[in-house]
């Protein structure tokens, strides 16, 4: 009895986390699929529609008194990699109209034309002529031939469903779209928005943890960037920064600090000269790095100022007995203490910037030096409909992701068990 009440509660059990298990396979895990399903076939967004057979009808006259009509369809088949078969073609008209010298591939009964016109091959065209004349020899009505509109039906394979795989989208990816220079440009963004997104949060945090006037006033006014939207916050960058019209340039002018208006998100690099040393600064992907860490440091300033506040206040008051600085009881205090939500901020501030699209579009459209590799699948899935190439883009960002995940725990768990 009571093995049959344990499966019974088993068998309840499936059944009722069954639904969760479809809505996340739904959800997350047939999207997945399906990309990498697409990135393994060589098809365009315009070859997605499942091919269909497509005819236009013109009517012409061919007697005086229009008792005969001769009547073109301009077949074509819709797809330009797909064939279609079996493909069949019907036309009513009205009655006592009969067509002469009827193509062999067609009959007529019941007031209408039927045809079979077999298999029609990618890019098939034909002018599919009929002429036609009323039995008693009176006029055609044009209008009615012409608001009667052919009938055509075929089978078609979905390009989508199809088994055809290739790794030409993958070959193009490393071998014929700058693959090396979108990775140092998405590494180099990332790593220091990351970077830079953490230090000033720590910065941050380490101000309004002071005992200090209006700190509650202080800390709302940290968080604005990342709450704001972002579109707004893309937009108003923009127009501080134009070089015709912006607030910076006009600043910096007046000051007599540059000569000129600099653009600052439509100039791919900038000469600079520090120390005697004259170097070559990607200006526009600083820019929107610049960008990337004021939106973004609220996160980290969030939590590292939580932090911050669990540390007990004897650590900081034997400190000061033994007369350590401000920069020791930082590096030797407050620094091994917040260690492990740095880590974790970090992996995470990564993934997410490795993966940025929006905050780039909207301020540079990927111009200037800023095409990052979720920029480059935008590209080849929407603007040169190459959905196959997008999505072979999207696997390699995915697996590289994977693969810095994976070095990324290896590392801090090595960590963990030298601590």
């Amino acid at each position: 009895m009571s093995v049959s009440l344990s499966k019974l509660e088993k068998r309840t059990a499936y059944t009722l986390v069954l639904p969760a298990v479809l809505l996340v396979f739904a959800i997350v895990l047939f999207p997945i699929f399906a990309n990498v399903w697409i990135s393994f076939k060589d098809i365009e967004l315009k070859d997605i529609r499942i091919p269909e057979p497509r005819a236009k009808k013109i009517v012409k006259s061919i007697s005086e008194n229009e008792s005969e009509l001769k009547v073109i369809y301009k077949l074509r088949n819709s797809s330009l990699i797909q064939e279609i078969r079996n493909v069949q073609f019907q036309d009513k008209f009205p009655k006592n109209i009969s067509p002469i010298d009827l193509d062999q591939r067609c009959n007529f009964k019941s007031k209408k034309i039927i045809c079979d016109f077999g298999n029609w091959e990618a890019k098939y065209r034909e002018n599919f002529e009929v002429i036609i004349k009323n039995t008693n020899d009176e006029k055609i009505d044009k209008k009615i031939i012409k608001s009667r509109k052919p009938i055509l039906s075929g089978t078609a394979n979905n390009p989508l469903l199809t088994t055809n795989f290739t790794l030409k989208n993958f070959k193009k990816v490393f071998y014929e779209n700058n693959f090396v220079e979108l990775l140092l440009t998405t590494f180099y963004f990332t790593f220091f928005g990351t970077v830079g997104a953490i230090i000033f949060g720590i910065l941050a945090a380490q101000l309004v943890n002071q005992n200090i006037q209006g700190r509650t006033y202080m800390r709302g006014i940290l968080l604005f960037p990342y709450v704001g939207p972002v579109v707004a916050l893309a937009y108003t960058w923009t127009l501080l920064l134009d070089p015709n019209s912006g607030t910076l340039n006009a600043l910096l002018v007046n000051f007599n600090i540059i000569e000129k208006p600099i653009n600052l998100l439509g100039q791919k690099y900038i000469t600079m000269s520090i120390l005697g040393f004259e170097f070559k600064l990607r200006l526009a992907l600083t820019t929107v790095i610049f960008f990337e860490i004021w939106r973004y440091f609220p996160l980290a300033f969030l939590f590292i100022l939580a932090r911050l506040q669990a540390i007990p206040q004897s650590l900081y008051e034997a400190a000061d007995v033994d007369g350590a600085s401000p920069i020791q009881k930082f590096i030797h205090i407050t620094l091994p203490q917040i260690t492990a939500i740095i880590s974790i901020l970090f992996m995470i501030r990564f993934i997410w910037n490795f993966n940025k699209f929006e905050d780039i579009f909207l301020l540079t459209g990927g111009a200037s030096g800023t095409r990052t590799l979720p920029i480059n699948v935008y590209q080849q899935g929407f603007a040169v409909s190459d959905i196959g190439m997008g999505s072979a883009v999207s696997i390699v960002i995915v697996m590289l992701l994977l693969s810095f995940m994976i070095i990324y725990f290896r590392l801090i768990g090595k960590k963990a068990n030298e601590d």
